[in-house]
């Protein structure tokens, strides 16, 4: 896919899966709003960026997507930027682990805000101006947590599941109006995600931030709603269809268990 002089807005980019979006669609000549809490990364990574590709314009804009409302203050900031978006990366996520009921319904909400109502938002914003042009992409970043209940995460695996069926329906939607679809489910990948949950699990097998993303990019020539990144991830994700609910929860309570 061509994304040359395109515009990528990407969530979440001031560090592992975002950040590497940036980086790739630089070096395939797109031009970047990059969106993140952390102004100061978010600045350090632009000036890197408009340095190796000079060609490029890239904007900063810092938000906190956990806040309602933050969706259309985001685009309202689009606008006054005068950039068209073609391209949606919708990334920025949380995942608080450990059992629900030491979870506070405030850190919930915000979850559940960030993972899904915010990205819903930004796809309805910024989806009809793409259908008017005929063109377009939406990568929405699910996760292998979306296969099956995850016990230790419940509320972070329910997100990534409801991402994951708003993306393939989303993706059923858009066939033949020019613009492609995407869900990336990661599975365990080295970033900051593990830092911010405190704790440490699901050490083994991670991949990295570029793998996912060269996994994403290649997946956009291809006519399907989802990819998993790496093969044994894809072999775990699989692993629902054969395996009795009862089983699959044990085991998915066992790998998001705390070393």
């Amino acid at each position: 896919m061509d994304f040359n002089t395109s515009t990528a807005l990407i969530t979440g980019s001031s560090g592992g899966i975002g950040e590497e979006f940036a980086i790739q669609l630089a070096q395939r000549g797109a031009h970047l709003v990059l969106v993140a809490r952390r102004g100061d990364k978010l600045a350090k990574l632009r000036d890197t960026l408009t340095v190796k590709h000079p060609g490029i314009v890239v904007d900063v804009i810092t938000a906190d997507l956990a806040v309602p409302g933050s969706g259309a203050e985001l685009e309202g900031k689009v606008r006054e930027l005068g950039r068209s978006i073609d391209v949606l990366v919708n990334n920025a996520g949380v995942g608080l682990h450990g059992k629900f009921v030491l979870q506070t319904p405030e850190a919930n909400a915000a979850q559940i805000q960030l993972n899904c109502g915010t990205l819903v938002d930004l796809t309805a914003r910024f989806l009809p101006a793409m259908k008017e042009r005929r063109h377009g992409v939406v990568i929405n970043v699910a996760s292998t947590a979306a296969f099956q209940p995850t016990p230790g995460m419940a509320v972070y695996g329910a997100t990534k599941a409801f991402v994951l069926s708003f993306t393939e329906a989303l993706w059923q939607e858009c066939r033949g109006t020019g613009i492609t679809v995407l869900a990336l489910c990661p599975g365990a990948t080295e970033t900051e995600f593990f830092d911010r949950t405190g704790e440490e699990f699901l050490t083994d097998g991670r991949q990295t931030s570029q793998q996912v993303v060269d996994t994403a990019l290649a997946a956009l020539d291809k006519s399907s709603p989802t990819v998993v990144s790496g093969l044994r991830n894809v072999i775990l994700a699989s692993g629902y269809r054969v395996t009795p609910r009862k089983l699959m929860l044990a085991v998915s309570e066992r790998l998001l268990k705390s070393n």
